[in-house]
C-alpha cells in the first residue's frame, strides 16, 4: 500500500432512498487507550480535535472518559463495558429505573382499562 492510498480519508454514505449504510460491528476498546488517550489529552500541547483525529475516536468521547475518570475512582474508572454491577451501582441509579418500569406498567395498564371501557359500551 502506497503513502497515498493510506492518507485517503473514507467518505461517508449518503442516504439514497431505499439504500442501507452497511453495519459496522462495535470496537472495544480496552481501559489502558482510555486512560493512555485521557492522560494525553490533558498532558499534551495536542489539542483534543488533533489528537481524536489521531486515535480515531470521536473528540466529546475524549471529553467522556476524561469526566468519568475524573469522577470514579481510579480503581473504578472504565472496568468494562455497559452499566455497573449492581453492587456498585447508586441507589438513585436503581430508584430511577424502578420508577421509569413502574411508570411503563402504569401506562400499559390505562391503555387495558380504557379498552375494556370501551368494550362495556
Amino acid at each position: 500500500m502506497s503513502q497515498k492510498d493510506s492518507m485517503k480519508k473514507k467518505i461517508p454514505l449518503t442516504k439514497v432512498a431505499g439504500a442501507v449504510a452497511p453495519r459496522r460491528a462495535p470496537t472495544v476498546i480496552t481501559k489502558e487507550f482510555k486512560l493512555a488517550a485521557v492522560a494525553r489529552m490533558r498532558a499534551g500541547p495536542q489539542n483534543p480535535t488533533t489528537l481524536a483525529l489521531e486515535l480515531g475516536i470521536r473528540r466529546n468521547q475524549l471529553y467522556k472518559w476524561a469526566m468519568i475518570f475524573d469522577t470514579r475512582d481510579a480503581a473504578d474508572t472504565f472496568n468494562g463495558p455497559g452499566r455497573l454491577p449492581v453492587t456498585q451501582e447508586s441507589e438513585l441509579v436503581r430508584v430511577r429505573r424502578a420508577l421509569k418500569k413502574a411508570e411503563e406498567e402504569l401506562a400499559i395498564l390505562k391503555k387495558f382499562d380504557a379498552y375494556l371501557t370501551r368494550r362495556k359500551l
